[in-house]
């Protein structure tokens, strides 16, 4: 299809999707066929393997057989969910704009038809904002619901339980790409664009197959690149902290040299003892904060690439059969 019949691009990142890819095209091609029978443009469905060890390629080859509109742009390696959304972003020809949402079905693709009206109503931005998340573990409600309130903390400007499942435009998608930063968190970097938007919500679904791709520890990195990625509340906080062990240590001096004067005996080794472990944890917090900026500035000013292209389904020559 020409790129000036692509209206509106689908980025879907996958890793290991293999077992729900089918379910997943199964229910979002006829969303999109609608809309293309209905006059409203051409489409791309432009998956991101986002080097898959499992038999996702295969899956996608299969797919793509009696699916003209599916696009797969495979990775050399693992880079992981944001890089790979950016990589679809980057390549992604929707000229009106694009989509992005996962494989896993927990976003469902019926859901899809009411983001985009909320676009043609003028907005540049939608966030599909998940309204109900029953089917998630304890667990990972708990860490989410921390995740939002730490970003809206730390002046983050993205709505609650919005993920990456959004409606961008085109103009707001050339803006992220002119962005510098190396390692984009986007449900965070493109509500701070401050572009129009709106919200639409929606019940999370269950999985489809296969494991969540955000155990915990992924989610901890994802909070520390969200952190250091979109504030420096940290490094501030810090400087607070340094305030506050000074003022606390201008203190103790006044107390120490009154009990002196006064004849008195200053308090034992425990207090003393408490008081410099306390300090010295606040030191070496102060230094994790500050090694996480300094390890971010070290990776951004090495300026390797956060993926690497392997293929593009779009750039393979046609063949008959």
């Amino acid at each position: 299809m020409p790129p000036s019949e692509v209206a509106l691009s689908v980025v879907v990142p996958a890793y290991d999707e293999a077992e729900v890819l089918p379910a997943f095209a199964a229910r979002l091609r006829p969303v999109l066929d609608d809309r293309l029978e209905r006059g409203l443009g051409g489409y791309e469905v432009l998956v991101v393997d986002d080097g898959s060890t499992d038999a996702t390629p295969v899956v996608l080859a299969r797919l793509r057989r009696d699916w003209p509109q599916l696009r797969v742009l495979r990775l050399r390696a693992n880079a992981g969910h944001q890089a790979a959304l950016s990589a679809g972003l980057a390549r992604a020809r929707g000229r009106e704009g694009v989509v992005t949402m996962d494989a896993d079905l927990q976003d469902p693709p019926e859901v899809l038809p009411f983001v985009l009206a909320a676009a043609d109503e003028g907005h540049d931005v939608v966030y599909a904002v998940r309204a109900d998340r029953s089917v998630d573990s304890a667990l990972k409600r708990l860490t989410a619901a921390g995740f939002y309130r730490l970003v809206r903390a730390l002046g983050g400007r993205a709505p609650a339980q919005a993920g990456d499942f959004r409606f961008t435009s085109r103009e707001v998608v050339d803006t992220v790409l002119q962005l510098p930063e190396a390692h984009r968190v986007l449900r965070l970097v493109v509500p701070d664009l401050g572009f129009a938007s709106t919200t639409v919500g929606y019940v999370r679904g269950a999985r489809g197959a296969g494991r969540t791709k955000y155990p915990l520890g992924r989610m901890l990195r994802l909070s520390l690149d969200a952190i250091t990625g979109s504030s420096t509340a940290p490094l501030r906080l810090a400087s607070l902290f340094g305030l506050g062990g000074a003022l606390l240590t201008f203190l103790l001096l006044v107390y120490a040299f009154a009990s002196f004067a006064l004849g008195t005996t200053v308090p034992g080794w425990t207090s003393t003892v408490a008081v410099v472990a306390g300090v010295g944890t606040l030191q070496l917090l102060c230094l994790g904060v500050l090694g996480e900026y300094v390890g971010r500035l070290y990776v951004q000013l090495q300026n390797r690439p956060t993926y690497l292209v392997a293929s593009d389904s779009l750039e393979e020559p046609q063949t008959r059969t």
